[in-house]
């Protein structure tokens, strides 16, 4: 079962050995749980450091802007985070800041799976990355073993991505145990991981992947020239609005940045929320030059 725009999806509920479930939904993750956006001021934090409101506004100056004059026209809630490859300055925009992570979780995912079984793993890893198959995902997680050791396998790539220049962690990603697509990832945890995620053992398979996305879910970070990337989409069960948003890492002349976007169109629909990424796309496009890139520690 592919996954691709809004299209059945499923969830996978652990009990005891964690028998993962398929339902039709409409999303590319699992059921969600109701996360309200909230709001915050654009700011600058330092890796590591935790994402406060009342910080201070530090923005490359002509990104920050161009974006301060887009924003208010909008027809939605917007967040975008940036952050070099390797570690460094992180910055953030807009007044979204964390929600449901969707199919982005199929990252961590298909890299524990790959790692326990390479040869095994890569057939569901492929279908799970490039085309965001929702069966493929639950083949990875079943794949780990029973419910509490996918979840490990899952919750130690994710906690790999911490500082690792001074081995001092920043805030923490924390897998939903109960279901592993409803885990809530932060914007700001989201591009701290992208920024590590070339530097960590055996991610090679799964980032070449994310440059080989179907061209139906090129939106956002898929406009831009050479990113490699992965979208994750899916409604909210009250509202029914649909949260859509992606994570990847975009070559610059200075090396690699990580950027996470996300967005929730005014109207709720899936289309005008990935119209929404198209847009802030082309904003990060006119200014790639200005972003810092970097490469991995050596």
């Amino acid at each position: 079962m592919k996954s691709v725009g809004a299209v059945p999806g499923y969830r996978s509920m652990m009990r005891g050995v964690a028998v993962v479930a398929l339902f039709a939904l409409a999303s590319c993750a699992l059921l969600p749980q109701r996360h309200e956006p909230s709001s915050a001021p654009t700011v600058t934090v330092a890796t590591g450091g935790k994402w406060r409101s009342g910080w201070t506004v530090a923005r490359p100056d002509s990104l920050a802007a161009d974006f301060t004059q887009l924003q208010p026209n909008l027809p939605g809630q917007v967040g975008m985070a940036i952050m070099p490859v390797g570690g460094g300055r992180m910055t953030v925009f807009g007044d979204w800041t964390t929600g449901i992570a969707w199919s982005t979780i199929k990252v961590p995912l298909a890299i524990a799976a790959l790692r326990h079984d390479p040869e095994g793993a890569m057939g569901d890893a492929e279908a799970a990355i490039t085309v965001s198959d929702n069966g493929a995902a639950a083949a990875l997680w079943q794949s780990l073993g029973n419910g509490l050791e996918a979840a490990q396998a899952v919750q130690d790539v994710l906690d790999e991505a911490g500082d690792l220049s001074t081995g001092v962690a920043g805030p923490r990603t924390r897998l939903d145990y109960n279901s592993f697509g409803e885990t809530v990832w932060t914007l700001t945890e989201q591009v701290r991981f992208a920024s590590k995620l070339p530097c960590l053992a055996q991610t090679d398979t799964v980032t070449r992947l994310m440059g080989e996305i179907t061209p139906e879910q090129g939106w956002g970070l898929g406009t831009i020239s050479g990113a490699e990337f992965k979208g994750g989409w899916g409604p909210d069960d009250e509202t029914g609005d649909y949260l859509v948003r992606q994570f990847g890492l975009v070559p610059t002349n200075s090396g690699q940045v990580a950027i996470a976007l996300a967005a929730q169109a005014d109207s709720g629909t899936y289309d005008d929320a990935t119209v929404l990424l198209n847009r802030l796309a082309r904003l990060l496009d006119r200014h790639l030059d200005e972003l810092r890139g970097g490469k991995c520690p050596h």
